[in-house]
């Protein structure tokens, strides 16, 4: 298949840009694919894309490029395709609308994927009808604005498939949007083999990563690790990330004295290796639609203590088996689960070799395959019944489609050929009503151009 995958902005730092380069790598072992870039700020990419997948971009910000697009009269004027309602509206403009709809328009590919509601939004009212078109959700359908989820349940039904990376976001998204004839379908977040050795969970190191942002609620971890500190004074937290809280969580490092044990690292890319560093992930979080964080620990065989928020963590942390799962919110409770961790070794080590084989669950290769299924039926619906295709496939060469097209591109490869035979078929047919023997298209010698 031919895969096309539109993302906002593949050149920056975040959790649905890795998994997109994560499974688009999977999926380039068999399929053509390329990744689409609303958005080009810098010059390269900051995470390492496999280079079988293609990138390019459709509106280039980045002030000292020859063809930078921030002086085009359209970038200052509001989109009228990108939903009001959607968190990354202020970005879109006039000129975005104008880019997507003509790459959309022009689209070569047998699937094109979305990565947010937006653009999901450009995909249902402009790609191709021959194109099959699959929403993905990264976040969840509960965080979105009420005018949103009204313009996704009048617009979405245009689509042929919506991802979800959790059960619970699935199952709510055919509960409220009832979208009839549209696949919901759970496709987790994919994380590969960090290649490193797994952590020997014996550093005296907790570890949190993941935006400053209040969601993370990484105050209420600052303040579970003084109680944690209050009985291990030998044991610190690390803590990995940027975003606007960074200030007032250092402050409040300060004053709750306690800077000689908690520690704020800013970025690392990658991050397994520090996290390889420590012996057990703390995720303080309120809410979290998947929780990459989470399986990238598992990889390096780190237990997790997580609160049980929604809607991810609950789905991947097996409770007492791979990490413990606590109470949002409750600073006790979390500082009981990481105290439990810290205290007995048995149990953490016995954790650990559980976590690292559940994260092996979400190689991307395990994921991928799961995706390509899902395409692959898709495709296959829209070019029609199997015997439609060794229709099509009697006329080209006169092969059959098993014998002409092998794998997993059957269905893209007969419908392209079978378009263009009936194109042909018709300028023959048309020939033949003008006078016989004449060009398709011209009037026959006598006749009137009708």
């Amino acid at each position: 298949m031919r895969i096309s995958i539109l993302i906002h902005n593949a050149y920056g730092v975040g959790g649905t840009i890795r998994t997109t380069y994560n499974l688009a790598g999977a999926l380039a072992e068999r399929h053509e694919v390329e990744i689409v870039s609303v958005f080009r700020h810098r010059d390269t990419p900051v995470f390492t894309l496999d280079p079988r997948v293609g990138l390019r971009h459709l509106v280039d910000l980045r002030r000292k490029s020859d063809t930078c697009d921030l002086g085009d009269p359209l970038y200052g004027r509001p989109s009228s395709v990108f939903p009001s309602g959607e968190n990354r509206y202020e970005q879109y403009n006039a000129l975005t609308d104008q880019r997507i709809a003509a790459h959309l328009e022009s689209l070569d590919a047998d699937v094109v994927i979305g990565t947010r509601p937006g653009l999901n939004v450009h995909i249902a009212l402009q790609a191709p009808r021959h194109v099959v078109r699959v929403a993905q959700e990264h976040l969840t359908l509960e965080t979105h604005s009420v005018p949103l989820i009204l313009t996704l349940r009048r617009v979405y039904p245009r689509l042929d498939a919506v991802t979800t990376t959790t059960e619970a976001d699935a199952a709510a998204y055919r509960r409220r949007l009832r979208l009839p004839g549209v696949r919901v379908v759970t496709l987790p977040n994919s994380v590969p083999d960090p290649g490193v050795a797994p952590s020997t969970l014996d550093a005296k190191y907790v570890v949190a990563v993941g935006r400053l942002a209040p969601v993370k609620r990484y105050g209420d971890l600052i303040r579970a690790f003084v109680k944690v500190s209050a009985e291990r004074p030998d044991w610190g937290l690390r803590l990995y990330g940027t975003g606007g809280q960074g200030e007032k969580l250092k402050r409040l490092i300060e004053g709750l004295d306690i800077g000689d044990r908690v520690t704020m690292m800013g970025t690392a890319s990658p991050i397994e290796p520090e996290m390889a560093k420590a012996s057990l992930l703390a995720v303080s979080s309120s809410m979290e639609s998947f929780g990459m964080t989470i399986v990238e620990a598992m990889r390096v065989g780190l237990p997790v203590v997580s609160t049980d928020c929604p809607l991810g963590p609950g789905e991947i942390i097996s409770d007492g088996v791979d990490g413990l799962l606590v109470p949002p919110r409750d600073v006790d409770a979390l500082a009981a689960g990481i105290l439990r961790l810290i205290n007995d070794d048995e149990l953490r080590h016995r954790m650990g070799e559980a976590a690292l084989e559940k994260g092996a669950r979400y190689d991307p290769a395990k994921i991928a395959g799961a995706c390509e299924a899902l395409l692959e039926d898709l495709v296959t619906r829209r070019v029609g019944a199997a015997g439609r295709l060794r229709a099509a496939g009697r006329y080209i060469g006169g092969l059959g489609v098993g014998a002409a097209y092998s794998g997993r591109d059957v269905a893209g490869a007969a419908k392209r050929r079978a378009r263009r035979l009936r194109k042909k078929l018709w300028n023959k047919v048309r020939a033949r009503l003008r006078g016989g023997g004449g060009k398709a298209g011209s009037p026959a010698r006598g006749q009137k151009a009708g």
